[in-house]
C-alpha cells in the first residue's frame, strides 16, 4: 500500500503525519518526559552498545588539541564529554540542545564529573544555528538529526558554521542491512522498547515515537545525498552494527 502523500504544510512524527509547527512541541514533550531516564534506557534498548558506537564515533573524528567543537542535539553529555577529553585545555566544546530539560540533565552530569571548563551549554535549534559562519573545526550530532524538523535545514546550518577543512559527523540509526536481521530488529523495537519504556521510564509512548521515528530516517544513500546538496565534499558513511547505525560524515571546503 502507497504511503500517504504528505502536502508541505505536514511532516512526520513518529509513523503519524502532524502539521509542521506542532513536531517541534511533539518531540520537546518526549524527551522532557525521557530526560531523567534517558541514560538508563539508552543502555537498556542497546544493551550497552551505544557507548561503543559513541566512542568509536568521536574516536574516529580527527577533533584536535585545541580545535573548537559543537554537539548539536546534545543531549545528556555522553558526546561531549568525550570531544572534551580530545580537545583538551586549549580547546572547547560547546553542548547544544532545542530541550531544556535534557540540556540541564547534561550540564548537571558533566559538572557533576568536574567538567566545567571548555564546555559551554546553548540552547538552540539545529536548524537556525545562533553561530557565525566559519565557527567550528568539527560538528557533531548523534542520535538527534531523526527528531530535526527540516533535517535539509539542519544540515545546510551545519555546513555554514564549520570552518573551511572543518568536517561534520552524523551518529544515527540507519536501515538494518542484513534481511534476516530486519524481523528480530522490528521485533525488538515496537515490541520490547516500549515495555522497557513502561517499567523503566513510566512512559510506553515516548518509546514507540522513537522506535518509529528511526523507520522514519532517511536511510544511507538518501542522507549522504542530502550532506552533499548541503555543500559537503567528500561525504561517505560506515555502518555500524550491520546497519543499525551509520556514521556520515562530510568537509567544508
Amino acid at each position: 500500500m502507497n504511503e500517504p502523500e504528505r502536502t508541505p504544510e505536514t511532516t512526520h512524527f513518529g509513523f503519524r503525519d502532524v502539521p509542521v509547527g506542532d513536531k517541534k512541541k511533539l518531540v520537546g514533550q518526549v524527551f522532557s518526559s525521557v530526560a531523567g531516564s534517558y541514560d538508563l534506557m539508552n543502555d537498556l534498548m542497546s544493551l550497552g552498545i551505544h557507548r561503543l558506537w559513541k566512542r568509536y564515533f568521536v574516536g574516529t573524528s580527527g577533533v584536535r588539541r585545541g580545535d573548537r567543537a559543537l554537539d548539536l542535539a546534545g543531549g545528556t553529555g555522553d558526546i561531549a564529554a568525550l570531544l572534551h577529553e580530545r580537545v583538551g585545555e586549549a580547546g572547547s566544546v560547546v553542548l547544544g540542545d532545542i530541550n531544556g530539560e535534557m540540556l540541564r540533565v547534561g550540564r548537571d552530569r558533566l559538572t557533576d564529573r568536574g567538567l566545567v571548563r571548555g564546555l559551554d551549554y546553548v540552547q538552540l535549534n539545529a536548524e537556525a544555528l545562533p553561530f557565525p559562519d566559519s565557527s567550528f573545526d568539527l560538528v557533531t550530532i548523534a542520535f538527534g538529526l531523526r527528531n530535526v524538523t527540516d533535517k535539509q535545514a539542519a544540515l545546510n546550518e551545519m555546513q555554514r558554521v564549520l570552518k573551511v577543512g572543518g568536517r561534520a559527523l552524523v551518529l544515527e540509526f540507519s536501515k538494518v542491512q542484513a534481511a534476516w536481521f530486519r524481523p528480530i530488529y522490528d521485533f525488538h523495537s515496537f515490541k520490547v522498547l516500549p515495555r522497557l519504556g513502561r517499567l523503566f521510564a513510566g512512559d510506553a509512548d515516548s518509546y514507540q515515537y522513537l522506535a518509529e521515528s528511526i523507520r522514519k530516517h532517511p536511510p544511507q544513500d538518501e542522507l549522504k545525498a542530502m550532506m552533499q546538496a548541503a555543500g559537503f565534499a567528500r561525504c561517505d558513511y560506515r555502518n555500524l552494527s550491520a546497519g543499525i547505525v551509520a556514521i556520515h560524515s562530510g568537509y567544508r571546503v
